[in-house]
């Protein structure tokens, strides 16, 4: 960037999708006449960011590097890396990957309606409070319930937002937190953390709070088979599928 900062996205897409009843993987599935990780790779390609970790399944790297990222020219790509277990194992086997930056993105590849104005405001917020998120103030009255589907509390719909990618931190903070996260794995094996965000990480092993910053109620994150055609929409609404913002 222009004023000395470096930037970094680890774009993850070592998921299964097993809830699209397909045998090919939901990151690899055609959107328009491209694979889902397409877009955001492309999002991160044409953007401030000056590299990116892309994050794959076991025995996928030889073809996301023929296949994606040289058939794409995604030039900023440096490292393809294989994920583990856990989300949170492939975070940070693509944080352990990233060179030495000062902010970081994490993306899921099945989220492709990224925009260069959302990455805008989250290079903001990262700059001015050092770890936000990407969210949307949620439109439905939400309820807890018990362990017997029984209603238990109705929180204030206000103060109630839905978590989306990117999730962006300084460096320094979120590498910490994930191998502190790895260690105490360690120190208790066979146990697994209940972690299924980026932020809950920062939140459990630093004591540095994170910033809710706007999203896109677009924003969305391909899941079912009927999401596929959500998101053509979306990325048609972009204009040009998604490339410009």
């Amino acid at each position: 960037m222009e004023d000395g900062t470096r930037t970094a996205a680890v774009v993850l897409a070592a998921g299964s999708g097993k809830r699209m009843g397909s045998s090919t993987k939901k990151q690899y599935m055609l959107l328009f006449d491209k694979p889902v990780v397409y877009y955001s790779l492309k999002a991160f390609q044409e953007s401030f960011i000056d590299e990116i970790i892309l994050v794959v399944s076991a025995g996928d790297v030889e073809y996301c590097k023929e296949e994606i990222v040289k058939r794409y020219g995604f030039h900023k790509v440096s490292h393809i890396v294989e994920g583990g277990r856990e989300r949170y194992h492939s975070v940070a086997a693509g944080l352990a990957k990233a060179t030495e930056c000062d902010y970081i993105f994490i993306h899921d590849g099945a989220r492709p309606v990224l925009t260069h104005n959302m990455l805008d405001r989250l290079l903001a917020g990262v700059k001015k409070d050092g770890a936000c998120v990407a969210g949307m103030p949620v439109k439905d009255t939400i309820k807890l319930s018990d362990e017997n589907d029984y209603i238990e509390a109705t929180p204030d719909r206000r103060l109630v937002w839905t978590i989306q990618t990117p999730q962006v931190f300084e460096y320094r903070l979120v590498r910490g937190a994930y191998e502190e996260l790895i260690r105490q794995e360690r120190e208790h094996p066979g146990g697994q953390m209940a972690v299924t965000d980026d932020a809950m990480v920062v939140e459990g092993f630093t004591d540095h709070k994170v910033k809710l910053v706007e999203g896109s109620y677009e924003n969305i994150k391909i899941t079912t088979p009927e999401d596929i055609a959500v998101a053509e929409l979306f990325l048609k609404n972009a204009g040009q599928y998604g490339c410009i913002f």
